[in-house]
Formats: C-alpha cells, structure tokens, sequence
C-alpha cells in the first residue's frame, strides 16, 4: 500500500513538472538575420528587441542593409564578393552598425536561428522578379550558414499607402488592395517553389491595422513604416511569428503611443499570423474605450 502511494506521488510530481512554463530565455538566445533592405529595418531594428526583453526573451539581431535592395542585387553582391553591406546588429537592445560588409560576414558571425529573405517592395508582388536569384540566395546560404537547423522565411512586406507617390506603385495601378493581393499571392508561390515553409506576414498585418479607425496612417512616407505604429506592428509580427509566443498583453508600448494603438498593433500581427492570406477587420476597435 505504502509503495503504490509513492508510486502515486512520484507520477504526480512529475506530471506537474511537466505543466510548468519553460522558459525561452532559460533554453537559449533566439538569432535572426535578415538579409534585407529598408523594409527589413523598419520591421527588426526599433522594436524586436523590446518586446522580446519585455516578454523575457533574449533576441540577437541582424540586418544586412542595403537601401531598396533587390534579391538580384543581393546575388549580384555574393558573386562578386561586394562589402555592399551595412551590417547593423543588435546585441542585449544595443544597435551596432558596421559599414562595407560581404554578406558572407554576417552569415558566418552567428549560429543564426533563422534567416529571413524578401524582395525589394516594389517588385515584392511580381513573381519573375524572384528567379533564379532567390533561389541561388538560399542555396548559397544554406552552404555557408553554420548552424545545421537553421530555418529560413519569407519576409512578406506591405502595400504601400493609397497616397503613395512612390514610383513603383504603378506596377499594381496605384492600387493599395490590388498590390497587397499580389503581395500575398506572390510570397506563397515563391515560398511553395523554394521549399520555405515560414512567411512573417507583415504585409497582412498592416491591412489589419489599416481596417481600425487608425485607417491608411501606418506608413511614414507612403512606404515605409511609421517611427510608432507602423514598426511596431511589423515588429510584433516578426515575434509571434519567429518566437513563437503570442505578442497579445506584451507590456512593452513604445514611448509615446497609446495604449489602444498598442493593443491594435499587437492584435493586427496576432491575426495575421493566424490567417495570413486575408485582412481580418480591427473596426471593432474603438478609441473610446482607453480615454
């Protein structure tokens, strides 16, 4: 009798072991490079790092950055072994930027988690744009990452501004809707002919936000990203969709914004990574509700 309630007991204490969160932090350190442009800076550089170190997460970041770069620039670069590269890193929230790097530099310099691609924003919803660059990217760095279980994305960027007076807004009639469809429709090709199985859906996101009373002001100048809750939207999308913990409730809210705005944000990238092929409404949000 007195065996089989200790028996009894050793099952159950292991059973609540079991329950008991882990820890990502306690695990390991989560390393994303992102081989990109500015795009890929306004998603990682202002907020990851935050809402990672507020959720207890410790993240180190890398953006190889090139201004309006394009894939075929990118491959250009590999095969020429061009120090093209701003190589901007960020180490416990501290932002390094090392200038006329080789890509090969940054892909070497970590066991990275994950590397991400993306295609300059302007031909991110044109599919021959892709090929053969994006493939002969993605074969190059799965030579030269180091770390054997590193997993690759899709970085799936916004449409820009209905205002936008940016010139390659006329490859998608100028047409908000019409160039995130192409966006979203793109990225899945490309992701299901490259074999990537990980899409960061900010592009979604940011049509999420787009459908709250906040409407069409996610963007700074047409295109990029707002200093507020434009990065920061993107931002919460890289989180949930790379670390794998839900950004709702994350007590981090950069300075100055709101608390609605906040919630808004965090919720436009929560539903995109839950349905990221289609806009999911935030019109239910009210600013009422925080004054």
């Amino acid at each position: 009798m007195q065996r089989n309630t200790l028996v009894l007991m050793i099952v159950r204490f292991i059973f609540v072991l079991l329950l008991l969160p882990v820890s990502l932090s306690a695990q390991k350190v989560v390393r994303i490079l992102a081989i990109g442009n500015s795009f890929s800076a306004d998603a990682v550089e202002s907020y990851l790092s935050p809402l990672a170190q507020a959720d207890g997460v410790e993240l180190i970041i890398g953006n190889m950055y090139i201004g309006g770069c394009s894939l075929q620039t990118h491959w250009n670069n590999v095969e020429g072994n061009l120090p093209a590269y701003s190589y901007r890193k960020i180490v416990g929230g501290e932002l390094i930027s090392t200038e006329n790097q080789q890509l090969i530099t940054a892909i070497k310099d970590e066991n990275w988690d994950f590397i991400t691609f993306q295609q300059v924003s302007s031909n991110s919803g044109q599919l021959d744009t892709y090929f053969p660059y994006i493939t002969n990217l993605l074969q190059y760095v799965k030579a030269e990452a180091t770390n054997p279980k590193v997993k690759f994305a899709l970085h799936q960027t916004w449409a820009y501004a209905s205002n936008s007076t940016h010139p390659g807004f006329v490859n998608y009639n100028k047409n908000q809707e019409q160039m995130y469809r192409a966006i979203v429709e793109t990225v899945n090709k490309v992701a299901e002919q490259t074999k990537i199985d990980i899409i960061i859906p900010s592009g979604t996101a940011i049509q999420n936000g787009r459908t709250s009373y906040i409407g069409d002001n996610f963007c700074l100048d047409g295109y990029h990203l707002s200093v507020g809750i434009g990065r920061y939207t993107a931002a919460c999308t890289w989180y949930e969709k790379l670390v794998e913990r839900h950004v709702l409730g994350n007590p981090f809210v950069p300075e100055g914004m709101s608390l609605i705005e906040a919630s808004i944000a965090q919720h436009a990238a929560h539903y995109a990574v839950a349905v990221p092929n289609d806009t999911t409404s935030l019109a239910h949000f009210s600013s009422e509700v925080y004054k």
